[in-house]
């Protein structure tokens, strides 16, 4: 009987230990979804970024301007710096800098573009600028030439 007794009280303690751990770190476990006008809406069933804890996790932006709903498709600068105004604006809303990126993957339709798009995204990042890879794709929503997503940790 002393060993049942002992067992639920150990079982008790543990509980409550946790309760507390999660109660204390909650910002840590449940995530909080960020939005901003100044981005655009997303086109389908996933938000502009998921803050958990710490980490920022921005969804692939596309050169969509918020005001207008339009692409300027002009030229691949043009799109590389809507695209970046629009993770800026998200990363701001979180309430983080752009220099919190930590990791960025650009999607590029045309590996020929990578000097262009590297030119416009590095003015975004002067100095210790985040990890990242950059890869061509087949296609991009909307027929876009780039999308880029980012990790940023405060």
């Amino acid at each position: 009987m002393k060993k049942i007794l002992f067992t639920l009280f150990l079982l008790a303690a543990v509980s409550g230990l946790i309760f507390l751990y999660y109660s204390k770190n909650k910002n840590m476990e449940v995530p909080k979804i960020i939005f901003t006008e100044k981005a655009p809406k997303p086109i389908g069933p996933y938000s502009q970024a998921v803050m958990r804890g710490n980490a920022l996790f921005v969804s692939g932006q596309i050169a969509i301007n918020p005001a207008t709903g339009q692409i300027d498709s002009s030229s691949i600068e043009n799109e590389t710096k809507q695209v970046m105004e629009n993770i800026q604006a998200i990363v701001e809303q979180a309430g983080m800098k752009m220099s919190d990126v930590a990791k960025a993957s650009i999607f590029l339709s045309d590996m020929n573009n990578f000097g262009k798009v590297n030119k416009v995204y590095g003015t975004y990042f002067p100095s210790n600028p985040p990890a990242r890879e950059t890869v061509q794709v087949s296609v991009l929503p909307k027929k876009v030439n780039v999308e880029i997503s980012v990790i940023a940790i405060k």
